[in-house]
């Protein structure tokens, strides 16, 4: 066990050394401080790394991870995220990202007792009742869950624009919201096309007078 995890601080000085090698400024840089474009709510699962997958640098993307890649309400660590990512950074972008394969999401599917677990995949669970004629309309269980990731992905981008972060953000400058899902079988992101980047895209009882 102990070698396994020394083995990330020499992969640390590895990384380390290597970026040296192909930009002697590149941490001096870091230090000067962040200006990403894009605020990226993905899944916790460690097969979804966001700058890895898209191609991106350090400093290029904000990121918040959470099971199955939610937009809750109440949570004060995804609101907080939210906070400096819209007021203070000014991202342009805000993308949740999903997955296909999602545990999270077959786990809401079942009726299996999950410990405290369950008090987050209800929410899930919720996305499933709202859309339960298409979900059971779908008898292959692999499609089925398939289509409730990319459910629950609108959902969380509607959820997004609920919010007072992002309902003042668009009162005063541009700011898009985009679902993507990932899939592991080809190792491509595919944009589901559900982009709102105004208050009318929403619905009006969601709508705060600002």
């Amino acid at each position: 066990m102990e070698e396994s995890y020394k083995r990330l601080l020499t992969g640390n000085k590895k990384w380390s050394a290597e970026k040296l090698k192909q930009d002697p400024d590149f941490f001096r840089n870091l230090t000067l401080g962040q200006n990403p474009e894009y605020l990226w709510i993905g899944c916790s699962d460690s097969r979804v790394p966001a700058n890895e997958i898209t191609d991106t640098k350090s400093g290029q993307m904000f990121v918040h991870r959470n099971i199955a890649n939610m937009v809750v309400h109440t949570d004060m660590n995804l609101l907080s995220v939210l906070y400096y990512a819209v007021d203070v950074l000014h991202v342009k972008h805000i993308i949740v990202c999903g997955h296909y394969g999602c545990s999270g999401i077959i786990a809401a599917m079942e009726n299996k007792d999950n410990g405290f677990v369950n008090n987050w995949l209800r929410n899930i669970k919720e996305v499933y009742e709202k859309h339960i004629t298409e979900l059971e309309a779908i008898s292959d269980i692999k499609s089925r869950e398939n289509r409730l990731v990319e459910l629950n992905i609108h959902e969380q981008v509607h959820n997004l624009a609920k919010t007072r972060i992002v309902q003042q953000a668009w009162k005063k400058r541009q700011l898009q919201i985009h679902g993507w899902v990932y899939g592991f079988n080809n190792g491509l992101i595919t944009d589901l096309n559900v982009m709102m980047d105004e208050i009318s895209d929403l619905e009006p009882i969601f709508r705060y007078d600002l």
